[in-house]
């Protein structure tokens, strides 16, 4: 009886149909596993808490969207379709956040399968590895802090073109003059250059005989925001 009330309208007797008991379990364990993958995302990591929430759902989601669809090759199809029309993400993510979320997928659509403890199976291999690589910190680029970002402000009688190339050179292996920007009513330029140090011990070195040429005004300097592209 119980089972009669949760038959589909367009069921018919050649139609597999789900179970309450088989729902409640595979959805179960796809939040189980949804609360596995994003406790590990946040593992030495920067995180957002609508962005753990939906790593936390989305298991279950992409679960129930599986089952529903139950091999009919037309609802299949047009589940795609609605899919690539949502955007998921107001603003791109990084390589990261893209690849847990496919995990989250990926563990969703083996537990909405059927295959439960593959499902789990999946989830902890790769969620083991991704806190691995984390704590190793897999893949960090060792001379990240050579790649700098310099801003120096200068007056508008000051040509720029050649006055700091003898300091960039002694301390630079390469430097790029990036932007030009007028600043304080024209009265001021700004330039930007994207330099890689020698040695980033001698960074306040430099800096010191900088200041010598720009009339001591103001100087930053930060880490390069892209070293080379992300995904």
């Amino acid at each position: 009886m119980l089972d009669n009330l949760f038959r589909g309208l367009f069921d018919t007797d050649m139609t597999a149909v789900i179970t309450v008991w088989e729902f409640v379990l595979c959805v179960g364990a796809s939040l189980v596993i949804g609360i596995l993958i994003a406790g590990s995302y946040m593992y030495r990591a920067k995180y957002t808490k609508s962005f753990v929430v939906t790593l936390a759902l989305l298991p279950a989601v992409v679960c129930v969207v599986i089952m529903m669809v139950n091999g009919n090759v037309g609802t299949g199809v047009a589940v795609a379709g609605a899919f690539s029309l949502v955007r998921f993400r107001s603003a791109p993510g990084t390589a990261k956040e893209i690849g847990v979320l496919f995990l989250a997928m990926g563990a969703g659509l083996i537990a909405g399968m059927g295959y439960i403890l593959y499902a789990f199976m999946f989830a902890v291999i790769l969620c083991g590895c991704n806190m691995l690589y984390t704590r190793l910190d897999f893949g960090a680029h060792k001379r990240t802090l050579l790649y700098r970002t310099l801003r120096i402000t200068i007056p508008e009688d000051l040509d720029y073109t050649e006055v700091f190339e003898d300091i960039l050179r002694e301390y630079t292996d390469s430097c790029e003059l990036t932007a030009v920007k007028t600043t304080n009513l024209g009265s001021l330029f700004r330039l930007t250059y994207d330099l890689r140090l020698k040695d980033a011990g001698k960074e306040k070195e430099m800096i010191d005989k900088l200041r010598c040429r720009n009339g001591n005004l103001e100087i930053s300097v930060s880490r390069q925001e892209t070293v080379c592209a992300e995904l």
